[in-house]
């Protein structure tokens, strides 16, 4: 038996959620269901996951668990990059032999950018949830400048598309004088994402069913079959799938394999258009690696400015007001630097999101137990990552042994983390030095 240690708890709510309009949410699961195959977890990863179910099996029954709202967890409080190139600008992520593995993980996230860019066709979504808009990288000093110039020539070699955006040029795009050149890549799609994830659940019809603050507890293999307990439930399936990411360790999986961090993101208040030249919608990750994120997006009549930065380390995979309030104190900073012209505008919402990393920075993907599944493990992209691994697993379900499954059964497996303390002191330490390396980047 498999029992859950403890269950996943967000801090406040993120403001992706509360730029939506209220919504219903669906029924808990109060009775015994039976089903081919139960999925934990309703984020990327499991909703993905379930898609791709449907589409090679549309008969198969399928149960989603959520253990809180649909959209209020991790992957509603994702900064909204379905990116499909490697996400460092830095030569030392994509230069000699990892080129073979930067054309695989490419493969990963446009495989997640096309289920995206199906569901967004076949319902009519428009760019406020799905958008293939591109996304720049920005410098912000000499040293990112070079490194963006190195990623450059690492394209090239890849045979991808990009353009160079001088001090100009890249003002123009953002509005902002801070930055010193640019790079601008066509592949990726801007997503609002808590919308995308709420929309993505709605999709599901019979034999699929979703059931909302209905949290696995524990589940075991009773005759060849699992039975998974819920609070006022159970789901008798077939095989079981996690994409409840860091969250599969509280069921004992990847005991001490598993790196739980979280990041910060705050939202301002709406502004006028008028305030700030440049683009209205655009999206932009640094050219230094642990560096800031900032994404300008449209909210009705008005405009809005994303600022994410700052990492830690929280084994216990929460984290309170504190943390929140400390991280929001630099976006404030960081934000002011980069948009002179907003002098003013006060940050609305603020709020941090997990992510679960390995030592080796590879997948916790694969069968676990006989009918057990592992889509986690994404180490960050988790858009692309977990959208993918949930295809994946799909697959693996089904018996389908597609390029997905090979790819990511390829990776070694997750390396055992150091024993504490020194995993602690390692971790932040690691993390404070890539911030302080990324400088005000």
């Amino acid at each position: 038996m498999f029992v859950a240690s403890k269950l996943p708890k967000n801090n406040g709510s993120s403001g992706w959620v509360e730029m939506l309009p209220k919504r219903q949410p669906k029924p808990a699961l109060q009775a015994s269901v039976t089903a081919d195959i139960v999925i934990i977890g309703a984020g990327f990863a499991g909703l993905s996951c379930a898609r791709q179910i449907v589409r090679n099996d549309p008969k198969a029954k399928v149960v989603i668990l959520e253990a809180g709202l649909v959209g209020e967890g991790a992957s509603g409080r994702n900064s909204g990059f379905i990116i499909d190139l490697p996400h460092e600008v830095s030569a030392e992520g994509l230069g000699g032999g990892s080129l073979d593995r930067a054309r695989r993980d490419i493969k990963l996230y446009r495989t997640a950018i096309e289920l995206g860019r199906e569901l967004a066709e076949e319902h009519g979504w428009g760019r406020e949830v799905f958008d293939p808009c591109g996304r720049f990288s920005v410098a912000r000093g000499i040293q990112g400048d070079e490194h963006i110039l190195s990623y450059g020539k690492q394209l090239d070699a890849l045979g991808e598309q990009y353009t160079l955006l001088d001090r100009q040029a890249i003002s123009d795009v953002t509005g902002s004088p801070a930055y010193t050149s640019g790079m601008f890549m066509p592949g990726t799609v801007m997503i609002q994402p808590a919308d995308y994830i709420r929309r993505m659940a709605d999709t599901f019809k019979d034999p699929v069913q979703v059931y909302e603050q209905t949290p696995a507890l524990s589940f075991k293999n009773v005759g060849g079959a699992w039975v998974v307990k819920t609070p006022k439930g159970v789901v008798t399936a077939g095989k079981v799938i996690l994409a409840n990411n860091g969250h599969a360790q509280s069921f004992g999986f990847f005991k001490g394999q598993l790196l739980h961090v979280f990041t910060y993101a705050s939202l301002t208040e709406r502004f006028d258009p008028k305030r700030l030249p440049g683009q209205r919608t655009w999206a932009a990750t640094p050219a230094l690696p642990m560096g800031t994120t900032i994404r300008r997006i449209i909210d009705g009549n008005s405009d809005r400015i994303l600022v994410r930065w700052r990492y830690s380390y929280n084994p216990t995979l929460t984290i309170g007001d504190r943390q929140v309030n400390s991280a929001g104190r630099v976006h404030d900073g960081k934000f002011i630097t980069r948009f002179p012209a907003l002098k003013g505008l006060r940050m609305e919402h603020r709020w941090g999101g997990p992510m679960a990393l390995t030592w080796n920075s590879v997948p916790a993907f694969g069968e676990l137990e006989n009918g057990v599944i592992s889509a986690c493990g994404c180490n960050g992209l988790g858009a692309s990552k977990s959208s993918a691994a949930g295809i994946a697993a799909a697959d693996m379900a089904l018996g389908i042994d597609s390029e997905l499954v090979q790819i990511l059964s390829a990776y070694d497996k997750p390396k055992q983390l150091p024993p504490q303390p020194f995993l602690t002191l390692g971790a932040k330490a690691n993390m404070k030095f890539k911030e302080m390396r990324a400088g005000d980047e």
